[in-house]
């Protein structure tokens, strides 16, 4: 079985009309990816961000659960993930809803990253307090939990009240899809170890990572820093087992790129306890990002064994 290698998808580049931004680029950017051997594909969520941060080096986002679906519609075996998606954006029982229904009818494929997010115009267009991110991060987990049941649940949250509510199908993946906690902070790792099934860093130096007003993990003794507090709050909290780990933001496939310092890369995160990273392609058309997957596919993917 090949080592898990999540791919960033590109169809937030929508600076080449035709390229990433039609249903033909979705189906051959799917097609190139199982065809390579990738596990998942993932996106990126950003509803309505400033054009401040857009102008200062940002990204637009197309909507996660639409670009999902649509992903799936192409695929029968590419995982289905969000990275991140910014949970105290939306009521979590809409996150829920969208979820289940995706997990039903891709028979199982969701993988749900998210995040607390950063972006302070982005929260006050959508109307979400941004100082309450945190705590509004961890009780929509606990109420999408009980959501995804299947059952009659009964909860009581920040603006809104659930007194017998039921949302069917549940998702396929019991008790729900791995939930992968985004974020390089101890925030985030108490987290993924007290509600998540995994912990999902970024791993990248501080300049890369200011715009994200996250911490930064780019030297090994970053991650072991990390691991070793992990541990240490699992012991706390009496978690036996702690949360897989997933690294993202590994490294760009690029014209050029050299496979073997991904698969020496790669091969330094498994021997942290990695279970799975992410990378990234830069290509400036849609031939070409496909191309660079199915040579990362056939030089990089069979020597992770």
């Amino acid at each position: 079985m090949v080592f898990p290698v999540s791919v960033t998808l590109p169809f937030d580049n929508i600076n080449q009309p035709g390229e990433f931004d039609t249903m033909d680029a979705v189906r051959d950017v799917g097609q190139a990816l199982e065809e390579a051997g990738f596990t998942t594909g993932t996106v990126t969520d950003h509803p309505a961000p400033s054009s401040r941060w857009l102008d200062g080096g940002g990204h637009y986002a197309q909507d996660p659960f639409v670009m999902l679906s649509l992903l799936a519609a192409v695929t029968t075996k590419l995982r289905l993930q969000t990275s991140i998606l910014v949970l105290p954006y939306r009521n979590p029982f809409i996150t829920a809803r969208s979820v289940s229904s995706l997990d039903a009818y891709s028979q199982g494929r969701v993988s749900l990253g998210i995040g607390a997010g950063y972006l302070k115009a982005e929260y006050k267009a959508l109307g979400v307090d941004f100082d309450s991110r945190n705590a509004l991060m961890d009780e929509y987990i606990q109420a999408m939990k009980l959501a995804w049941t299947g059952e009659d649940f009964t909860f009581e949250g920040t603006g809104y009240t659930a007194l017998g509510n039921r949302i069917r199908p549940a998702p396929v993946q019991t008790p729900h899809p791995p939930l992968l906690i985004g974020g390089n902070s101890r925030m985030a790792i108490r987290r993924a170890v007290e509600l998540g099934d995994a912990w999902n860093p970024f791993f990248a130096p501080a300049a890369v990572l200011s715009m994200a007003r996250t911490a930064s993990i780019a030297e090994e003794e970053d991650v072991d820093a990390a691991l070793a507090y992990m541990h240490a709050h699992c012991e706390k909290v009496g978690r036996e087992t702690p949360p897989k780990l997933y690294f993202a933001g590994t490294g760009m496939i690029k014209e050029g790129y050299s496979p073997q310092e991904f698969i020496d890369q790669i091969g330094a995160f498994r021997a942290k306890g990695a279970v799975g990273v992410g990378v990234g392609i830069s290509a400036e058309s849609r031939a070409k990002w496909c191309d660079l997957a199915r040579d990362f596919g056939e030089n990089v993917l069979p020597k992770l064994d």
